[in-house]
């Protein structure tokens, strides 16, 4: 019989302490008495905070909302569509079914255009900034090249089809127009002359398509050049996110007025990585009054191939002079007819310094065709004028 009752006891105990290991485990708050005195489940029956008496009304300090407020109804999404039809077409002509600049490294500068594989849809994506109240709109080149519709959508939700006034694949700028009643007030230009290196920016735009979005930096530097991004380079260099689809958005100041076009990052992902770069909008409306008033902008040309002189070059040439140094000339252009010869250094077009070839194209790009200009080289080491007549310009084939 007392066996048989410690067998029990034990058997109790065992249980007991089973039951109080698994309540240890999972509830272990019941052990303390403090898992019976809640109320619906909460620890405590009432909760004491403190919350803000600020009116809601009050800006938060260092705020940039009333900047975005004047400028974000002037920004737009830009959606592009090509003929698939006619895609495939060319596309077998040229015997490639691909995007051909999809491997190309320089191809991930550019964000908007990232064309998709597939055959069934060739849609594109991109941003854009109404800078009229007759309904211009300013955007990338390279986010509307191509394309045989193009649509905005407003920041109010309203969507309406655009025309192409023209554009400039030298700095990546297009002129769009849109026919719609009750157009949002147009961004206010900044002045380039204002900007400084620290100053904070935002970069307004339609990254991947998921809706107008704000993002903050500073400008990281100003002048940006020689990046082998567009033909004529003179970038703002901002940290402020920018992502697919930001391509011909806004980069406005604290004020919100418009500084510059975001155009392209530098990415090894696709994503920001901090280091985007923006149009300035000095750039921007010389190009965009030009379009208006040319359908293009015209440029001066020469035709010649330039090489910057490096240490290197300037030792194993023994040049000795500053200026470009001329690889090759095109027969029958305006340098050939002038007598500019391969292995000459340019040291001066029309009266003004040439030290790099960024100076040389901007200098003979704002020389009217048709009109003459002198120059002065260095051949041999012995300086030479000469006197060139500048023609046109061609238009560039496209890269991307």
């Amino acid at each position: 019989m007392v066996k048989r009752l410690w067998l029990l006891f034990a058997q109790i105990v065992t249980a007991l302490l089973a039951i109080l290991f698994i309540v240890g485990t999972f509830k272990p708050h019941w052990l303390d008495g403090s898992g019976f005195n809640n109320v619906g489940g909460g620890l405590l029956s009432t909760v004491t905070v403190k919350e803000s008496n600020i009116d809601p009304s009050t800006p938060n300090p260092g705020s940039h909302h009333e900047a975005v407020k004047r400028s974000m109804p002037a920004v737009v999404n830009v959606f592009t569509s090509k003929n698939i039809a006619k895609e495939k077409k060319k596309n077998k002509s040229n015997n490639s079914g691909n995007n051909p600049h999809q491997n190309d490294p320089w191809f991930n500068f550019f964000f908007g255009d990232q064309a998709p594989n597939s055959e069934d849809a060739n849609p594109s994506l991109g941003s854009g900034v109404i800078v009229s109240s007759e309904g211009l709109v300013l955007t990338n080149q390279h986010v509307i090249e191509g394309a045989d519709q193009i649509e905005v959508a407003l920041a109010d939700g309203r969507k309406t089809r655009a025309t192409l006034i023209g554009s400039d694949p030298d700095t990546d700028l297009a002129v769009l127009k849109i026919n719609i009643s009750n157009i949002p007030n147009p961004i206010t230009f900044g002045k380039i002359e204002s900007v400084r290196v620290g100053d904070v920016v935002l970069a307004i735009g339609n990254p991947f398509g998921v809706g107008q979005t704000v993002t903050s930096g500073i400008v990281s530097a100003l002048g940006r050049e020689q990046l082998g991004i567009n033909t004529f380079e003179n970038f703002i260099q901002t940290d402020a996110a920018i992502n697919p689809g930001n391509s011909g958005g806004a980069l406005v100041d604290t004020r919100g007025h418009l500084i510059g076009i975001n155009t392209a990052i530098y990415s090894r992902s696709g994503g920001s990585m901090g280091i985007g770069f923006a149009i300035p909008v000095s750039t921007a409306k010389e190009v965009m009054e030009s379009i208006i008033k040319n359908g293009g902008v015209i440029r001066g040309w020469i035709g010649v191939e330039p090489q910057n002189i490096t240490a290197e070059i300037a030792q194993t040439l023994n040049i000795k002079t500053d200026g470009v140094l001329i690889n090759g000339v095109l027969k029958g252009g305006p340098a050939d007819k002038a007598g500019i010869q391969p292995g000459d250094v340019l040291k001066k077009i029309d009266n003004k310094n040439v030290s790099n070839i960024t100076e040389l194209l901007n200098n003979i790009s704002k020389l009217a065709p048709g009109s003459k200009a002198n120059a002065l080289v260095n051949r041999k080491g012995k300086d030479i004028d000469l006197e060139i007549q500048i023609g046109k310009r061609p238009k560039p084939k496209s890269i991307r």
